[in-house]
């Protein structure tokens, strides 16, 4: 527990267009890991598009590591770099909601839409829609949240 840097709350909120890897559907889930660590949603039966809305938790304690969707139904990876910078930026007095930063789909990363990083009512939060590789298709929409433990020792 002595190296955490802080918790990475995961909201897994949906698939988009899953591949099919049954008869007619798909029994998907949502595997995120970061190094040793590995968490995963609940299965959702036979459905291409699931809803999930499952919080996950990843304790981070080396924020060059990515964090990995990985599993039959395809795979990403997101770098948490940039949104951590976000915390480091003082951002107390901001009005609320305030947008800190914007991302782009690009051929460095798994961003299927623009993503942005936001100030609201205390907290910085992240959604995003990564585009599944290795897979003929799909996405998943998610939020990230930080806890950092820094302070609390």
């Amino acid at each position: 527990m002595e190296n955490i840097m802080g918790l990475l709350k995961v909201r897994v909120k949906r698939g988009i267009n899953l591949v099919v890897r049954d008869v007619m559907s798909s029994d998907p889930y949502v595997t995120v890991s970061m190094g040793n660590l590995k968490v995963k949603t609940c299965v959702i039966k036979k459905n291409c598009n699931p809803e999930w809305n499952e919080e996950l938790t990843l304790s981070v304690t080396d924020p060059s590591l990515p964090i990995k969707l990985d599993d039959q139904m395809g795979d990403a990876e997101i770098d948490i770099r940039p949104y951590l910078e976000c915390l480091e930026m003082g951002l107390e007095n901001l009005p609320t909601p305030t947008t800190i930063r914007r991302f782009y789909p690009s051929k460095d990363n798994c961003l299927a839409d623009e993503s942005a990083v936001v100030w609201q009512n205390g907290k910085i939060t992240q959604e995003l829609t990564v585009r599944l590789r290795n897979v003929e298709t799909g996405e998943v929409e998610l939020q990230l949240y930080w806890i950092d433990l820094r302070d609390s020792k």
